[in-house]
């Protein structure tokens, strides 16, 4: 633990902690005394969502100067007056696994695409105010000759994804008109286009 994680530990009493659910991931109610800068403790009540840290991959090819992305059903999405249908770089949980070991199996079962080495550029708590989830990013050059099978997902888990094929310039105007709207996708794409890794 760091020295800075140490003395926030000293600023954070857990007075209770309640279970709301367990089933696909697991919520919690915790109430807490928090000392803020000038010295002063308060009481908050904060619930967190804990579905386990994530990784997210995108795969580009420079002499095609395109990405791979995924389509598929969000139904939190949907939910909050979307389609529910997003355009993403693809991404899965770790499940306790290394998270570039997690990526290069999700990279397979998502798009078909079968990575050795898997680039690592950065991690992210995606959404702090409510969930615990850290993301693993990365980024792999993709050619044809890697791809293994045509991708899709898992059906038992109730993937139905489609795999696209994407020029990146094109990929950053989705962003703009709004077909784009998953965070970690539009990092990766911004990422790319700043760190010129078509050049």
């Amino acid at each position: 633990m760091t020295d800075s994680q140490n003395k926030t530990r000293e600023r954070v009493r857990v007075v209770k902690e309640e279970l709301l659910s367990d089933n696909w991931a697991i919520l919690k109610k915790t109430t807490l005394d928090y000392q803020r800068a000038d010295g002063s403790w308060q009481t908050l009540t904060r619930e967190t969502y804990n579905r386990g840290n994530g990784a997210a991959i995108l795969l580009y090819n420079r002499e095609k100067h395109t990405v791979v992305l995924t389509r598929q059903f969000r139904y939190p999405a949907f939910v909050n007056g979307h389609s529910g249908i997003l355009v993403e770089a693809c991404a899965g949980l770790l499940d306790d696994r290394d998270p570039a070991e997690a990526i290069r199996r999700e990279t397979e079962e998502e798009t078909g695409y079968q990575i050795a080495e898997p680039q690592k550029i950065m991690e992210i708590f995606m959404s702090p105010g409510s969930v615990t989830e850290k993301l693993f990013f990365f980024i792999a050059e993709y050619h044809v000759d890697l791809r293994v099978n045509e991708g899709g997902g898992l059906a038992e888990d109730g993937e139905d994804i489609t795999v696209m094929e994407v020029d990146l310039d094109e990929a950053l105007r989705m962003i703009e008109r709004g077909e784009i709207m998953d965070g970690k996708t539009i990092i990766l794409l911004q990422y790319a286009k700043l760190h010129h890794l078509m050049d």
